[in-house]
């Protein structure tokens, strides 16, 4: 018997480590024109370049509860306990529809061991928790044991992340038409983090390259005082942006830094022109 860890797609884990660990992914959906798509299939540049002149605001749905039994049932009937970690329930209905399926799944498999956690986040910031799991239960660490790694980067990890508009925010509802039309005048630009599980403002300052500047001050800050763990540059169909930031951490840490681009789940909320950055430190953040 193993354990298995399962997340969804929005942990935009780079696909070399999700084969290392295998890492099983619940995939979200964007529904859009009246399609709906899987966000793993989809072209990301061609849905990007249809938003900026679309009418109409794309959504975004959960995984189906077909889609999570399936993977589940897989990991039950190969006799494998199964560690979920989903997207944050203040965002979504992922994590909720996954406790569904494992009382569906028990109901069945009375024997089966699932622990679903709410990462409280998204992108690699809940990714890096998947990856503890993953790493704990391949050292074969029990089940408990797998869960504190969790908690651990839970506590330890942060992301930061400049939008290059505040319009699709505007657009999802996160702020209101006047701030919306205030910051674009006054070029205010939010650095923005996930705390308690929703979206918030880390800080606020005027231009792009000075909210680019203070997030990298705010990293450099985390890692002198905690030390860094892992880091991870994001960016949204961005990939020259992302590049440039991801220079600017490398010269900090002294290391290679991945680069991993946000899928539609996520960046429709924040869009295009978007960089951030994802990491956890070596003693806790909070």
């Amino acid at each position: 018997m193993s354990i298995k860890i399962i997340t969804d797609s929005t942990s935009y884990i780079p696909k070399e480590l999700i084969e290392k660990y295998d890492i099983s992914i619940c995939p979200l959906n964007v529904i859009f024109q009246g399609q709906s798509y899987d966000e793993t299939t989809m072209d990301r540049t061609a849905f990007y370049e249809k938003i900026i002149v679309a009418s109409d605001i794309p959504t975004s749905s959960q995984p189906s509860l077909e889609d999570f039994y399936k993977i589940f049932e897989k990991q039950v009937v190969a006799n494998n306990s199964i560690v979920g970690i989903f997207l944050s329930s203040d965002m979504s209905g992922t994590y909720s529809s996954a406790n569904l399926v494992k009382e569906m799944i028990l109901d069945k498999y009375p024997d089966a061991k699932i622990e679903i956690v709410d990462s409280k986040t998204n992108s690699m910031q809940m990714g890096y928790a998947a990856l503890a799991a993953a790493r704990a239960a391949e050292e074969g660490k029990t089940i408990e044991e797998v869960l504190e790694a969790v908690e651990k980067i839970k506590a330890r990890s942060r992301f930061l992340f400049v939008p290059n508009t505040l319009d699709y925010l505007k657009k999802g509802g996160r702020i209101g038409g006047a701030s919306a039309l205030i910051g674009a005048f006054l070029q205010i630009r939010p650095i923005l983090t996930v705390e308690d599980g929703k979206t918030s403002v880390f800080t606020k300052v005027r231009t792009r390259k000075k909210a680019i500047d203070a997030m990298i001050e705010a990293f450099k800050n985390d890692i002198n005082k905690k030390e860094l763990g892992e880091v991870i540059v994001h960016h949204i169909n961005s990939e020259a942006d992302g590049k440039e930031l991801a220079k600017r951490v490398e010269e900090i840490v002294n290391r290679k830094v991945e680069i991993s681009d946000i899928g539609p789940v996520i960046g429709l909320h924040v869009g295009p022109g978007t960089v951030g950055i994802a990491y956890y430190t070596k003693n806790p953040l909070r």
